[in-house]
Protein backbone atom coordinates (compact mmCIF):
# COMPACT_ATOMS: atom_id res chain seq x y z
CA UNK A 1 0.00 0.00 0.00
CA UNK A 2 2.13 2.92 1.62
CA UNK A 3 5.39 1.17 1.17
CA UNK A 4 7.40 4.14 -0.29
CA UNK A 5 7.65 5.96 2.85
CA UNK A 6 11.20 7.46 2.64
CA UNK A 7 13.37 8.44 -0.08
CA UNK A 8 16.68 6.90 -1.15
CA UNK A 9 18.28 8.82 1.98
CA UNK A 10 16.61 7.79 4.30
CA UNK A 11 14.16 10.56 5.05
CA UNK A 12 10.55 10.71 5.16
CA UNK A 13 9.06 10.84 1.60
CA UNK A 14 6.59 13.70 2.30
CA UNK A 15 9.14 15.90 5.03
CA UNK A 16 9.81 19.09 3.01
CA UNK A 17 6.16 19.29 1.32
CA UNK A 18 4.52 22.51 1.46
CA UNK A 19 2.39 22.89 -1.66
CA UNK A 20 -1.18 21.14 -2.59
CA UNK A 21 0.63 20.91 -5.94
CA UNK A 22 4.07 18.59 -4.03
CA UNK A 23 1.84 16.54 -2.21
CA UNK A 24 -0.37 15.57 -5.42
CA UNK A 25 2.86 14.58 -6.78
CA UNK A 26 3.45 11.87 -4.43
CA UNK A 27 2.27 8.04 -6.27
CA UNK A 28 -0.80 7.34 -4.04
CA UNK A 29 -1.96 4.12 -4.45
CA UNK A 30 -5.04 2.88 -6.26
CA UNK A 31 -7.18 0.09 -4.96
CA UNK A 32 -7.04 -1.74 -8.13
CA UNK A 33 -4.35 -3.52 -7.21
CA UNK A 34 -6.32 -5.42 -4.33
CA UNK A 35 -7.16 -9.00 -4.80
CA UNK A 36 -9.07 -10.45 -1.71
CA UNK A 37 -9.52 -14.17 -2.48
CA UNK A 38 -7.19 -15.68 0.01
CA UNK A 39 -8.88 -13.77 2.45
CA UNK A 40 -12.30 -14.39 1.48
CA UNK A 41 -11.47 -17.98 1.46
CA UNK A 42 -9.47 -18.19 5.10
CA UNK A 43 -13.09 -16.31 6.31
CA UNK A 44 -14.66 -19.37 4.37
CA UNK A 45 -12.60 -21.55 6.61
CA UNK A 46 -13.01 -20.36 10.11
CA UNK A 47 -16.00 -22.06 11.41
CA UNK A 48 -18.52 -21.01 13.91
CA UNK A 49 -16.44 -18.09 15.63
CA UNK A 50 -17.07 -14.36 15.40
CA UNK A 51 -14.28 -13.07 12.89
CA UNK A 52 -13.13 -9.68 12.72
CA UNK A 53 -11.98 -8.16 9.21
CA UNK A 54 -11.14 -5.17 7.09
CA UNK A 55 -8.73 -3.07 5.69
CA UNK A 56 -6.23 -2.55 8.90
CA UNK A 57 -7.05 1.55 7.93
CA UNK A 58 -3.64 2.77 9.83
CA UNK A 59 -4.36 5.99 8.78
CA UNK A 60 -2.30 7.72 11.54
CA UNK A 61 0.75 5.91 11.23
CA UNK A 62 0.88 5.88 7.39
CA UNK A 63 0.85 9.63 7.94
CA UNK A 64 3.60 9.58 10.64
CA UNK A 65 5.37 7.64 7.97
CA UNK A 66 5.25 9.56 5.29
CA UNK A 67 5.99 13.32 7.60
CA UNK A 68 7.73 11.88 9.39
CA UNK A 69 6.38 11.71 12.69
CA UNK A 70 7.67 15.18 14.09
CA UNK A 71 6.52 16.59 10.81
CA UNK A 72 3.52 15.55 10.94
CA UNK A 73 2.25 17.27 13.85
CA UNK A 74 4.03 20.70 13.37
CA UNK A 75 2.83 20.73 9.87
CA UNK A 76 -0.89 20.25 11.42
CA UNK A 77 -0.10 24.09 12.53
CA UNK A 78 2.10 25.24 10.10
CA UNK A 79 0.42 24.06 6.95
CA UNK A 80 -2.82 22.33 8.14
CA UNK A 81 -4.32 22.26 4.30
CA UNK A 82 -1.72 20.04 3.42
CA UNK A 83 -2.36 17.19 6.35
CA UNK A 84 -6.08 17.55 5.61
CA UNK A 85 -5.48 17.07 1.85
CA UNK A 86 -2.91 14.22 2.71
CA UNK A 87 -5.42 12.71 4.97
CA UNK A 88 -8.05 12.29 2.42
CA UNK A 89 -5.77 10.80 -0.24
CA UNK A 90 -4.77 8.12 2.58
CA UNK A 91 -8.36 7.68 3.90
CA UNK A 92 -9.79 7.63 0.43
CA UNK A 93 -7.83 4.50 -0.32
CA UNK A 94 -9.18 3.07 2.98
CA UNK A 95 -12.35 3.59 2.23
CA UNK A 96 -12.49 2.37 -1.21
CA UNK A 97 -10.94 -0.54 0.03
CA UNK A 98 -12.71 -1.83 2.28
CA UNK A 99 -15.87 -0.88 0.59
CA UNK A 100 -14.45 -3.62 -1.85
CA UNK A 101 -13.63 -5.98 0.61
CA UNK A 102 -17.37 -5.56 2.63
CA UNK A 103 -18.96 -6.49 -0.74
CA UNK A 104 -17.28 -9.27 -1.62
CA UNK A 105 -17.14 -10.61 2.08
CA UNK A 106 -20.81 -10.04 3.26
CA UNK A 107 -21.92 -12.21 6.21
CA UNK A 108 -18.53 -13.67 6.33
CA UNK A 109 -17.47 -11.12 8.72
CA UNK A 110 -19.03 -10.26 11.94
CA UNK A 111 -16.94 -6.98 13.14
CA UNK A 112 -14.61 -4.59 11.42
CA UNK A 113 -11.55 -4.57 13.50
CA UNK A 114 -9.36 -1.51 12.07
CA UNK A 115 -6.52 -0.17 14.20
CA UNK A 116 -4.30 3.28 15.07
CA UNK A 117 -2.50 3.76 18.26
CA UNK A 118 -3.80 7.71 19.15
CA UNK A 119 -1.39 7.35 22.92
CA UNK A 120 2.00 6.50 24.25
CA UNK A 121 1.83 5.38 27.81
CA UNK A 122 1.69 8.70 29.56
CA UNK A 123 -0.99 10.61 27.41
CA UNK A 124 -2.59 11.19 24.04
CA UNK A 125 0.05 12.11 20.82
CA UNK A 126 -1.59 15.14 20.09
CA UNK A 127 -4.16 17.22 21.82
CA UNK A 128 -7.72 16.40 21.91
CA UNK A 129 -8.20 19.80 19.73
CA UNK A 130 -6.04 18.46 16.93
CA UNK A 131 -7.87 15.08 17.03
CA UNK A 132 -11.01 16.47 16.41
CA UNK A 133 -9.78 18.26 13.59
CA UNK A 134 -7.50 15.98 11.92
CA UNK A 135 -8.08 12.80 12.79
CA UNK A 136 -12.25 12.56 13.84
CA UNK A 137 -13.88 13.07 10.60
CA UNK A 138 -12.78 9.77 8.73
CA UNK A 139 -12.27 7.85 11.67
CA UNK A 140 -16.27 8.54 11.95
CA UNK A 141 -16.85 7.96 8.42
CA UNK A 142 -14.84 4.43 8.76
CA UNK A 143 -16.70 3.35 11.76
CA UNK A 144 -20.42 4.42 10.19
CA UNK A 145 -18.97 2.41 7.09
CA UNK A 146 -18.50 -0.91 9.01
CA UNK A 147 -22.02 -0.31 10.27
CA UNK A 148 -23.48 0.22 6.69
CA UNK A 149 -22.29 -3.24 5.99
CA UNK A 150 -24.08 -4.53 9.08
CA UNK A 151 -20.75 -5.31 11.08
CA UNK A 152 -20.16 -4.08 14.12
CA UNK A 153 -16.86 -2.05 14.59
CA UNK A 154 -13.98 -3.16 17.08
CA UNK A 155 -11.43 -0.08 17.24
CA UNK A 156 -7.59 -0.96 18.47
CA UNK A 157 -5.35 1.71 19.74
CA UNK A 158 -2.80 1.66 22.52
CA UNK A 159 -1.98 3.87 24.80
CA UNK A 160 -3.06 5.91 26.89
CA UNK A 161 -6.52 7.33 24.98
CA UNK A 162 -8.48 8.40 27.66
CA UNK A 163 -9.43 11.68 26.70
CA UNK A 164 -11.01 11.05 23.71
CA UNK A 165 -12.84 6.92 24.59
CA UNK A 166 -16.20 9.71 24.63
CA UNK A 167 -15.73 10.96 21.38
CA UNK A 168 -14.65 7.25 20.40
CA UNK A 169 -18.46 6.00 21.79
CA UNK A 170 -19.90 8.93 19.67
CA UNK A 171 -18.60 7.90 16.86
CA UNK A 172 -20.12 4.56 17.54
CA UNK A 173 -17.40 2.53 18.32
CA UNK A 174 -18.75 -0.59 19.96
CA UNK A 175 -15.77 -2.21 21.41
CA UNK A 176 -12.28 -0.74 22.46
CA UNK A 177 -8.95 -3.26 22.51
CA UNK A 178 -6.90 -3.66 23.79
CA UNK A 179 -6.54 -1.18 27.12
CA UNK A 180 -3.28 -0.75 28.04
CA UNK A 181 -3.23 -1.90 31.07
CA UNK A 182 -0.49 0.12 32.66
CA UNK A 183 -1.22 3.49 30.51
CA UNK A 184 -2.54 6.25 32.45
CA UNK A 185 -6.16 6.44 32.83
CA UNK A 186 -6.67 3.24 31.41
CA UNK A 187 -6.92 1.11 34.47
CA UNK A 188 -10.32 -1.46 34.70
CA UNK A 189 -11.12 0.67 37.85
CA UNK A 190 -11.09 4.22 35.48
CA UNK A 191 -12.93 2.63 32.05
CA UNK A 192 -15.25 1.05 34.51
CA UNK A 193 -16.12 3.94 36.19
CA UNK A 194 -16.78 6.94 33.30
CA UNK A 195 -17.64 4.10 30.67
CA UNK A 196 -19.25 0.99 31.11
CA UNK A 197 -22.50 0.85 29.83
CA UNK A 198 -21.08 3.01 27.02
CA UNK A 199 -18.78 0.56 25.47
CA UNK A 200 -17.58 -3.09 25.52
CA UNK A 201 -13.94 -3.34 25.97
CA UNK A 202 -11.48 -6.30 24.58
CA UNK A 203 -7.94 -6.70 26.07
CA UNK A 204 -7.43 -4.90 29.73
CA UNK A 205 -4.85 -8.29 31.39
CA UNK A 206 -1.79 -6.46 31.62
CA UNK A 207 1.51 -7.77 29.16
CA UNK A 208 4.10 -5.10 30.38
CA UNK A 209 4.74 -6.60 33.63
CA UNK A 210 1.92 -9.07 35.18
CA UNK A 211 1.93 -11.67 32.24
CA UNK A 212 5.73 -11.72 32.11
CA UNK A 213 6.53 -12.10 35.99
CA UNK A 214 3.10 -12.95 37.63
CA UNK A 215 2.44 -16.36 38.71
CA UNK A 216 -0.02 -18.15 37.40
CA UNK A 217 -2.02 -17.37 41.00
CA UNK A 218 -1.46 -13.46 40.23
CA UNK A 219 -2.96 -13.55 36.68
CA UNK A 220 -6.19 -15.72 37.93
CA UNK A 221 -6.64 -13.44 40.75
CA UNK A 222 -6.15 -10.29 37.85
CA UNK A 223 -8.72 -11.69 35.34
CA UNK A 224 -11.17 -12.02 38.09
CA UNK A 225 -10.63 -8.75 39.39
CA UNK A 226 -10.66 -7.28 35.63
CA UNK A 227 -14.07 -9.83 34.87
CA UNK A 228 -16.09 -8.17 37.80
CA UNK A 229 -15.17 -4.59 36.73
CA UNK A 230 -16.00 -4.37 33.25
CA UNK A 231 -17.87 -7.59 32.86
CA UNK A 232 -20.02 -8.77 31.09
CA UNK A 233 -19.73 -6.75 28.01
CA UNK A 234 -15.89 -7.59 28.33
CA UNK A 235 -13.96 -10.00 26.11
CA UNK A 236 -10.55 -11.13 28.50
CA UNK A 237 -7.71 -10.87 26.61
CA UNK A 238 -3.84 -9.33 26.56
CA UNK A 239 -3.42 -5.70 26.78
CA UNK A 240 -1.78 -5.65 23.22
CA UNK A 241 -2.96 -7.93 20.31
CA UNK A 242 0.43 -10.67 21.14
CA UNK A 243 1.74 -12.68 23.40
CA UNK A 244 5.48 -11.99 23.03
CA UNK A 245 8.15 -14.71 23.57
CA UNK A 246 8.92 -13.73 27.07
CA UNK A 247 5.22 -14.50 28.57
CA UNK A 248 5.69 -18.26 30.50
CA UNK A 249 2.95 -20.35 28.43
CA UNK A 250 1.52 -21.49 31.99
CA UNK A 251 0.43 -17.71 32.57
CA UNK A 252 -1.65 -17.72 29.01
CA UNK A 253 -2.93 -21.02 30.49
CA UNK A 254 -3.62 -19.84 34.27
CA UNK A 255 -5.14 -15.97 32.06
CA UNK A 256 -7.61 -18.42 29.83
CA UNK A 257 -8.48 -20.84 32.59
CA UNK A 258 -9.78 -17.59 34.93
CA UNK A 259 -11.64 -16.29 31.53
CA UNK A 260 -13.39 -19.50 31.25
CA UNK A 261 -14.75 -19.57 34.80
Amino acid sequence: MFDNYVTKDGKAVLADCETLEELEQYHWPNPDYLHFENTIELLRKTGNFYRLSGMWTSFYHDLMFLFGMDNYLIKMYTHPEIIERATQYVCEFYYEANNRFFELAGDLVDGYFFGNDFGTQQDLIMSPELFDRFIMPWFRKFTEQGHAHGYQVVLHSCGAIYKVIDRLIDAGVDCLHPLQAKANNMSAEVLARDFKGKIAFMGGIDTQDLLVNGTPAEIKEDVRRVKALLGPALIVSPSHEALLPNIPPENVEAMIEAALE
